[in-house]
């Protein structure tokens, strides 16, 4: 499975902002965003010239990293979102918080996407009661997710809940049994993603 491999805190230096892609770090004074609040690269510090096409394609590369999909991975959900009913912009936020992996962390059980990726991938989370795998598994009103019993990261998952301020208005979490559950799906201003998806619309609309 292709994976994107770079150093993740010059991505939130790329981006301006913390992508929170190091869970813990993130929330540390050692965060890079903190203490280089500029571009990474030699010309980091120099003067970009900007344009529509560039705020487009800087706001696709944002919301790519942000939710941890490779380019092809992300154009590919915006297909499938751009040919459901409704905004395409929403579809496509919301295919991608309902993506199994972003659930889980959602829920409080990793301390970051990469880390719920991984968690997924190696089974240790089931959804309904039945094993899943599959990071990309789009959840649905009333499944319910729940770490496998016996599961030998029981006691990272209990680490990483203890980090959580919050669970998403449309989740419902149980931190000490350890299970969650999907409410509905979510609406616009309940996914606090700093995105403009409008911008990601025009983009791909070209």
């Amino acid at each position: 499975m292709a994976r994107d491999l770079g150093p993740k805190c010059r991505v939130c230096r790329r981006e301006g902002l913390k992508l929170f892609l190091k869970g813990e770090r993130c929330l540390t004074e050692k965060c890079a965003v903190e203490r280089r609040s500029y571009p990474p690269g030699e010309h980091g510090r120099g003067r970009i010239k900007q344009s529509q096409y560039l705020l487009q394609l800087r706001e696709k590369q944002k919301a790519r990293r942000y939710y941890g999909l490779l380019e092809k991975q992300f154009r590919t959900t915006y297909e499938k979102a751009s040919r459901r009913q409704g905004a395409p912009g929403e579809n496509l936020l919301r295919a991608l918080e309902t993506r199994l992996d972003n659930v889980v962390y959602r829920l409080g059980f990793a301390g970051s996407r990469a880390q719920s990726r991984q968690l997924v991938r190696h089974g240790h989370f089931h959804v309904n009661g039945r094993r899943v795998n599959i990071p990309s598994y789009g959840v649905r009103p009333n499944d319910v997710v729940t770490l496998r019993q016996g599961s030998s990261v029981e006691q990272l998952v209990r680490d990483a809940t203890d980090l959580t301020a919050s669970v998403a208005p449309w989740l419902q979490a149980d931190h000490e049994g350890l299970t969650g559950k999907v409410l509905k799906w979510p609406e616009r201003d309940e996914i606090d993603a700093p995105v403009q998806e409008s911008l990601i619309v025009e983009l791909y609309s070209k």
